[in-house]
Protein backbone atom coordinates (compact mmCIF):
# COMPACT_ATOMS: atom_id res chain seq x y z
CA UNK A 1 0.00 0.00 0.00
CA UNK A 2 0.91 3.29 -0.62
CA UNK A 3 1.60 5.73 2.53
CA UNK A 4 0.82 9.82 2.81
CA UNK A 5 1.72 11.58 5.57
CA UNK A 6 -1.40 13.63 7.02
CA UNK A 7 0.54 17.19 6.43
CA UNK A 8 0.59 16.35 2.53
CA UNK A 9 -1.65 17.84 0.04
CA UNK A 10 -2.84 15.52 -3.24
CA UNK A 11 -4.97 16.91 -5.47
CA UNK A 12 -7.71 15.19 -7.01
CA UNK A 13 -7.11 12.99 -10.26
CA UNK A 14 -3.55 12.55 -9.18
CA UNK A 15 -2.08 8.94 -9.40
CA UNK A 16 0.06 7.34 -6.48
CA UNK A 17 1.73 3.72 -7.48
CA UNK A 18 1.64 1.20 -5.05
CA UNK A 19 3.90 1.26 -1.98
CA UNK A 20 5.34 4.63 -3.15
CA UNK A 21 5.94 6.79 0.15
CA UNK A 22 4.49 10.77 -0.07
CA UNK A 23 6.24 11.95 3.24
CA UNK A 24 5.21 15.62 4.70
CA UNK A 25 4.58 18.75 3.57
CA UNK A 26 4.63 17.39 -0.30
CA UNK A 27 2.12 18.84 -2.98
CA UNK A 28 1.27 17.13 -5.64
CA UNK A 29 -1.31 18.67 -8.26
CA UNK A 30 -3.84 16.71 -9.96
CA UNK A 31 -2.38 15.57 -13.54
CA UNK A 32 0.61 14.23 -11.73
CA UNK A 33 1.11 10.45 -11.87
CA UNK A 34 3.92 8.58 -9.98
CA UNK A 35 4.77 5.35 -10.29
CA UNK A 36 4.93 2.07 -7.93
CA UNK A 37 7.80 2.19 -4.91
CA UNK A 38 8.71 5.69 -5.28
CA UNK A 39 9.85 8.15 -2.25
CA UNK A 40 8.92 11.44 -1.73
CA UNK A 41 10.67 12.23 1.93
CA UNK A 42 9.08 15.88 2.51
CA UNK A 43 8.64 19.39 1.04
CA UNK A 44 8.41 17.81 -2.49
CA UNK A 45 6.88 19.94 -4.67
CA UNK A 46 5.37 18.48 -8.75
CA UNK A 47 3.11 20.04 -10.89
CA UNK A 48 1.85 20.23 -14.44
CA UNK A 49 1.49 16.58 -16.58
CA UNK A 50 4.51 15.32 -14.73
CA UNK A 51 5.11 11.44 -14.45
CA UNK A 52 7.53 9.76 -12.73
CA UNK A 53 9.23 6.16 -13.05
CA UNK A 54 8.95 3.09 -10.65
CA UNK A 55 11.78 3.01 -7.22
CA UNK A 56 12.57 7.01 -8.16
CA UNK A 57 13.34 8.79 -4.84
CA UNK A 58 13.09 12.23 -4.21
CA UNK A 59 14.65 14.16 -1.35
CA UNK A 60 13.39 17.84 0.03
CA UNK A 61 12.85 20.64 -1.50
CA UNK A 62 12.52 19.29 -5.40
CA UNK A 63 9.89 21.18 -7.57
CA UNK A 64 8.93 19.18 -10.93
CA UNK A 65 7.32 19.85 -13.47
CA UNK A 66 6.21 23.64 -12.93
CA UNK A 67 6.48 26.19 -15.92
CA UNK A 68 9.11 27.06 -18.23
CA UNK A 69 11.39 29.56 -17.82
CA UNK A 70 10.67 30.62 -21.52
CA UNK A 71 8.97 34.31 -22.50
CA UNK A 72 7.16 32.17 -24.58
CA UNK A 73 4.87 30.63 -22.13
CA UNK A 74 1.35 31.74 -21.99
CA UNK A 75 0.29 28.87 -19.62
CA UNK A 76 -0.25 25.86 -21.62
CA UNK A 77 -0.69 22.55 -19.27
CA UNK A 78 2.86 20.70 -20.79
CA UNK A 79 5.05 17.78 -19.55
CA UNK A 80 7.82 16.37 -18.01
CA UNK A 81 8.57 12.64 -18.04
CA UNK A 82 11.26 11.09 -15.23
CA UNK A 83 12.01 7.79 -15.94
CA UNK A 84 12.34 4.60 -13.58
CA UNK A 85 15.08 4.52 -10.80
CA UNK A 86 16.02 8.33 -10.72
CA UNK A 87 17.90 10.12 -7.37
CA UNK A 88 16.74 13.74 -7.20
CA UNK A 89 18.67 15.37 -4.48
CA UNK A 90 17.71 18.38 -2.53
CA UNK A 91 16.35 21.75 -4.77
CA UNK A 92 16.79 20.40 -7.65
CA UNK A 93 14.01 21.77 -10.06
CA UNK A 94 13.00 20.29 -14.03
CA UNK A 95 10.38 22.08 -15.89
CA UNK A 96 8.32 21.10 -18.02
CA UNK A 97 7.64 21.97 -21.72
CA UNK A 98 6.90 24.48 -24.43
CA UNK A 99 4.29 24.10 -26.87
CA UNK A 100 6.87 25.57 -29.10
CA UNK A 101 9.71 22.78 -28.29
CA UNK A 102 7.03 20.00 -28.81
CA UNK A 103 5.50 20.38 -25.18
CA UNK A 104 7.99 17.78 -23.50
CA UNK A 105 11.10 17.88 -20.95
CA UNK A 106 12.24 13.80 -21.07
CA UNK A 107 14.83 12.80 -18.67
CA UNK A 108 15.06 8.93 -18.93
CA UNK A 109 16.28 6.24 -16.43
CA UNK A 110 18.38 5.84 -13.31
CA UNK A 111 19.60 9.44 -13.43
CA UNK A 112 21.52 11.00 -10.09
CA UNK A 113 20.51 14.97 -9.99
CA UNK A 114 22.47 16.46 -7.39
CA UNK A 115 21.53 18.73 -5.27
CA UNK A 116 20.16 22.42 -6.72
CA UNK A 117 20.49 21.20 -10.33
CA UNK A 118 18.61 22.39 -13.39
CA UNK A 119 16.89 20.64 -16.46
CA UNK A 120 15.12 23.40 -18.52
CA UNK A 121 11.96 23.26 -20.66
CA UNK A 122 11.99 20.92 -23.60
CA UNK A 123 15.33 19.37 -22.38
CA UNK A 124 16.02 15.61 -23.36
CA UNK A 125 18.13 13.90 -21.15
CA UNK A 126 19.51 10.05 -21.28
CA UNK A 127 19.79 7.62 -19.19
CA UNK A 128 22.23 6.93 -16.32
CA UNK A 129 23.27 10.52 -16.17
CA UNK A 130 24.68 12.13 -13.32
CA UNK A 131 24.47 15.83 -12.90
CA UNK A 132 27.03 17.22 -9.89
CA UNK A 133 25.76 20.12 -7.48
CA UNK A 134 24.29 22.92 -9.61
CA UNK A 135 24.75 21.82 -13.36
CA UNK A 136 22.04 23.42 -14.78
CA UNK A 137 20.97 22.82 -18.55
CA UNK A 138 19.09 25.61 -20.68
CA UNK A 139 16.08 24.69 -22.61
CA UNK A 140 15.80 22.76 -25.89
CA UNK A 141 19.28 20.99 -24.44
CA UNK A 142 19.88 17.28 -25.84
CA UNK A 143 22.12 15.04 -23.06
CA UNK A 144 23.02 11.46 -24.18
CA UNK A 145 23.24 8.49 -21.92
CA UNK A 146 26.24 8.42 -19.28
CA UNK A 147 26.59 11.78 -19.51
CA UNK A 148 28.83 13.65 -16.38
CA UNK A 149 28.25 17.49 -15.38
CA UNK A 150 30.58 18.44 -13.26
CA UNK A 151 29.74 20.84 -11.17
CA UNK A 152 28.38 24.78 -10.93
CA UNK A 153 28.40 24.36 -15.28
CA UNK A 154 25.84 25.70 -17.08
CA UNK A 155 24.90 24.04 -20.89
CA UNK A 156 23.52 26.53 -23.02
CA UNK A 157 19.96 26.62 -24.66
CA UNK A 158 19.92 24.22 -27.76
CA UNK A 159 22.84 22.53 -26.80
CA UNK A 160 23.78 18.44 -27.21
CA UNK A 161 26.09 16.93 -25.40
CA UNK A 162 26.69 13.19 -26.59
CA UNK A 163 26.51 9.93 -24.76
CA UNK A 164 29.57 9.12 -22.58
CA UNK A 165 30.81 12.74 -22.26
CA UNK A 166 32.58 14.24 -18.90
CA UNK A 167 32.22 17.64 -18.30
CA UNK A 168 34.16 19.25 -15.89
CA UNK A 169 33.22 21.65 -13.06
CA UNK A 170 32.60 25.33 -13.39
CA UNK A 171 32.56 25.12 -17.17
CA UNK A 172 30.16 27.17 -19.88
CA UNK A 173 29.42 24.83 -22.32
CA UNK A 174 28.19 26.85 -25.62
CA UNK A 175 28.85 24.52 -28.25
CA UNK A 176 27.72 20.69 -29.09
CA UNK A 177 30.11 17.98 -27.24
CA UNK A 178 31.28 15.57 -29.32
CA UNK A 179 30.40 11.50 -27.92
CA UNK A 180 32.77 10.06 -25.62
CA UNK A 181 34.25 13.69 -25.31
CA UNK A 182 35.66 15.83 -22.26
CA UNK A 183 35.44 19.05 -21.94
CA UNK A 184 36.79 21.96 -19.38
CA UNK A 185 37.17 25.20 -18.73
CA UNK A 186 35.58 28.62 -17.72
CA UNK A 187 34.00 28.43 -21.59
CA UNK A 188 34.29 24.49 -22.21
CA UNK A 189 36.80 23.51 -24.63
CA UNK A 190 37.67 19.52 -26.05
CA UNK A 191 40.17 18.16 -23.96
CA UNK A 192 40.23 14.90 -25.85
CA UNK A 193 38.24 12.00 -25.26
CA UNK A 194 36.49 10.59 -21.90
CA UNK A 195 39.14 7.30 -21.19
CA UNK A 196 38.10 6.55 -18.06
CA UNK A 197 34.24 6.38 -18.73
CA UNK A 198 35.06 4.45 -22.34
CA UNK A 199 37.28 2.26 -20.42
CA UNK A 200 34.42 1.82 -17.66
CA UNK A 201 32.14 0.99 -20.56
CA UNK A 202 34.40 -2.36 -21.50
CA UNK A 203 36.09 -0.26 -24.20
CA UNK A 204 39.19 -2.40 -25.37
CA UNK A 205 42.41 -1.30 -25.13
CA UNK A 206 42.59 -2.18 -28.94
CA UNK A 207 39.04 -0.53 -29.24
CA UNK A 208 40.50 2.74 -27.47
CA UNK A 209 43.83 3.37 -30.10
CA UNK A 210 41.62 3.27 -32.98
CA UNK A 211 39.38 5.41 -31.58
CA UNK A 212 41.98 8.04 -29.98
CA UNK A 213 44.12 8.08 -33.37
CA UNK A 214 40.58 9.10 -35.24
CA UNK A 215 40.22 11.47 -32.67
CA UNK A 216 44.08 12.75 -33.44
CA UNK A 217 43.66 12.66 -37.24
CA UNK A 218 40.18 14.70 -37.21
CA UNK A 219 40.83 17.51 -34.20
CA UNK A 220 44.49 17.90 -34.54
CA UNK A 221 45.83 16.95 -37.87
CA UNK A 222 46.53 19.15 -40.63
CA UNK A 223 44.61 21.45 -42.97
CA UNK A 224 41.40 23.04 -41.71
CA UNK A 225 38.58 21.11 -39.98
CA UNK A 226 36.40 20.84 -42.95
CA UNK A 227 39.03 18.97 -44.50
CA UNK A 228 40.19 16.42 -41.95
CA UNK A 229 36.13 16.04 -41.40
CA UNK A 230 35.99 14.95 -44.94
CA UNK A 231 39.31 12.59 -44.98
CA UNK A 232 37.82 10.91 -42.03
CA UNK A 233 34.46 9.32 -43.36
CA UNK A 234 36.05 6.24 -44.37
CA UNK A 235 36.88 6.04 -40.67
CA UNK A 236 33.20 5.29 -40.04
CA UNK A 237 33.73 1.28 -40.66
CA UNK A 238 36.85 0.82 -38.40
CA UNK A 239 34.77 1.44 -34.70
CA UNK A 240 30.84 2.04 -34.03
CA UNK A 241 32.36 4.95 -31.52
CA UNK A 242 34.08 6.87 -34.79
CA UNK A 243 30.74 6.16 -36.72
CA UNK A 244 28.97 7.72 -33.73
CA UNK A 245 30.63 10.37 -33.33
CA UNK A 246 30.33 11.32 -37.34
CA UNK A 247 26.67 11.26 -37.31
CA UNK A 248 26.24 13.42 -34.58
CA UNK A 249 28.33 15.85 -36.29
CA UNK A 250 26.41 15.63 -39.37
CA UNK A 251 23.11 15.71 -37.35
CA UNK A 252 24.66 19.45 -35.84
CA UNK A 253 21.94 21.68 -36.27
CA UNK A 254 21.66 25.05 -33.70
CA UNK A 255 24.97 25.23 -32.51
CA UNK A 256 28.60 24.95 -33.27
CA UNK A 257 30.93 22.21 -32.47
CA UNK A 258 33.22 22.29 -29.23
CA UNK A 259 36.84 22.56 -30.14
CA UNK A 260 40.07 22.18 -28.73
CA UNK A 261 41.57 25.50 -27.83
CA UNK A 262 43.87 27.01 -29.68
CA UNK A 263 47.04 26.73 -27.95
CA UNK A 264 48.03 30.30 -29.09
CA UNK A 265 45.00 31.57 -26.42
CA UNK A 266 47.08 30.42 -23.80
CA UNK A 267 49.57 32.73 -23.72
Amino acid sequence: MSTIDPTARIEDGAVIGEGTSIGPYCVIGRHVVIGANCRLIAHVHITAQTSIGDDTTIYPFVSLGTPPQSLSYRGELTRLEIGQGCTIRESVTMNAGTVAGGGITRVGDRGYFMNCSHVGHDCQVGNDVIFATSATLGGHCEIGDFVFIGGLSAVHQFTRIGPQVMVGGVCGVRGDVIPFGLVNGQYASLEGLNVIGMKRRKFTKERLATVRSFYQKLFHGPGIFAERLSAAQPMASADPAIAQILSFIDDGKHRALCLPADPRDRH
